[in-house]
């Protein structure tokens, strides 16, 4: 079956927090992705993200953002609000955060680029080296493998 979703999990699995993402992906896929749905650890790989998204026509992320909001709050961005960002200047691939995904995966894609694109992200709270996940942020992750488990499913025929 073609792949229908692209969930891509962005973070450093080493920094607390930061993890999300690659922590969201591995509870997806141990709980079972519905039939279509493919996930991926974008780990700190901006560049990769982009190059997974071709021909998908939908693609979500998921990350750790900090924008001092409550820790563990959830965010949904549609990613046509980031994909025309201004030039990348001064970029490097250690900098290279999940908007820049979407907006090099727009300008690299053309045609290919994903016809929805959204981006989850999870209010973060530590980021060391070395912490785990805070408790809120780690419920965060769970909710939203429930909650975009419940969207992703594929619609029950009527009998």
């Amino acid at each position: 079956m073609p792949r229908r979703v692209l969930v891509i999990g962005c973070g450093n699995l080493l920094r607390g927090d930061d993890a999300a993402g690659p922590v969201f992906v591995r509870r997806m896929w141990d709980r079972g992705l519905p039939e279509g749905v493919l996930c991926a650890d974008g780990g700190t790989g901006g560049m990769d993200v982009a190059f997974q998204m071709r021909g998908v026509p939908k693609v979500i992320l998921v990350d750790a953002c900090t924008s001092g909001n409550e820790p563990g709050t959830l965010f949904e961005v549609p990613g046509h609000e980031v994909e025309n960002l201004p030039p990348l200047t001064g970029i490097n691939l250690h900098a290279f955060r999940w908007d820049h995904a979407i907006a090099f995966a727009r300008w690299l894609l053309k045609d290919d680029y994903p016809a929805d694109v959204t981006a989850y992200l999870i209010e973060g709270e530590r980021f060391e080296v070395g912490e785990p996940l805070s408790p809120k942020v780690d419920a965060a992750v769970d909710r939203l493998v429930d909650l975009l488990l419940a969207k992703l499913a594929p619609d029950e025929a009527p009998a």
